[in-house]
């Protein structure tokens, strides 16, 4: 199961094997926070403020709890875990981490991110090749902000649940480098993983990196735009073929359109019963159309018979009839 979700264990483990590998991933919550307020720009706790600096200096009289889809505002992590994002105890902090301890195999961290795809390769026995990728859904320079240090703090404090998950778990991830690979082991094979993911986007990409959202020319590859964020994308080599080609096109497929993809691959019977519909739909929205293409004919002429009569009644005179001058017409 790889998809967003705030975690339940139980309603997981109703869906998902005993011997299930846990595993996630974290990312600092001061550049989460900058992020967030880029892309989920529009939630009410973002929406009447200009800058996130401004949001920070007052912060309760912007959020609000309650209201739809502000848990993006303050400790997202915890939220995403399924914790209470809004507490304040240490002891139930304390209670959340050892929960997540002991579910998830392995937690890994965002900003080591190749390091990370290498601890998770050697947890599940994969290849170099099973664990190599483009960097996707990433915003352009332009939408970035740089954050002072003291923004920094504040995001901290306002983030504190999560800050302090995150040191947590960022001294566990390096614990576990130590003590399964050690670091000079690691850093030759992260070094493999960027000389392999180089190699593929020499073959795979046009410019040989990400572009613009205005500069991507198949739409099928166009990521989603939201918020104030500008998602970039990639254009493939156009000289592709066969299993090149389908390898690069799963490299730089956004995540919309990939969940898209797998649930096709997942529930076939679905995807068949949909396009049966639509075709039937198709067929009955093209004999409606014909119908009514039917009826407009027939209004039309039914309409020159109308002015055919008028036109006869004068011309004949009151004294015979229109019908008794008309040819044979319906």
């Amino acid at each position: 199961m790889c998809n967003h979700m705030r975690f339940h264990i139980s309603e997981v483990r109703k869906v998902m094997p005993e011997d299930s590998f846990y595993f996630s991933i974290l990312r600092n919550p001061v550049t989460m926070m900058e992020s967030s307020f880029s892309y989920y720009k529009y939630i009410p706790a973002f929406s009447k403020v200009s800058t996130l600096d401004q949001f920070l200096q007052d912060p309760w009289s912007h959020y609000n709890a309650s209201l739809p889809n502000n848990h993006y505002a303050k400790n997202l992590l915890m939220f995403d875990f399924g914790f209470n994002n809004n507490g304040k105890d240490e002891r139930h902090l304390n209670l959340s981490i050892a929960m997540i301890a002991k579910t998830f195999n392995l937690i890994l961290i965002s900003e080591y991110f190749d390091e990370s795809m290498i601890l998770l390769k050697n947890a599940l026995c994969w290849s170099l090749d099973d664990v190599v990728s483009f960097k996707l859904n990433s915003r352009n320079n332009k939408t970035k902000q740089q954050l002072s240090l003291e923004t920094m703090e504040k995001i901290k404090e306002w983030n504190s649940l999560d800050w302090k998950l995150y040191l947590h778990f960022n001294r566990t991830f390096w614990r576990r480098i130590d003590e399964s690979v050690g670091r000079e082991k690691i850093q030759d094979e992260v070094k493999k993983l960027r000389d392999r993911r180089s190699q593929l986007m020499k073959i795979c990409l046009q410019e040989g990196g990400a572009v613009d959202p205005s500069r991507v020319k198949d739409t099928f590859f166009k990521p989603f735009q939201y918020g104030a964020a500008e998602i970039q994308g990639y254009n493939l080599n156009p000289h592709l073929i066969d299993q090149t080609k389908t390898r690069c096109q799963r490299l730089i497929t956004p995540e919309l359109q990939y969940t898209a993809s797998l649930y096709d691959k997942q529930f076939p019977d679905m995807v068949l019963k949909a396009s049966v519909q639509n075709k039937t739909k198709q067929t009955h929205s093209q004999t409606w159309k014909a119908k009514m293409r039917q009826r407009r004919n027939l209004n039309h002429q039914g309409a020159e018979n109308q002015n055919l009569r008028h036109n006869v009644y004068r011309k004949r005179g009151p004294k015979r009839t229109a019908q008794n001058n008309l040819p044979n017409m319906p």
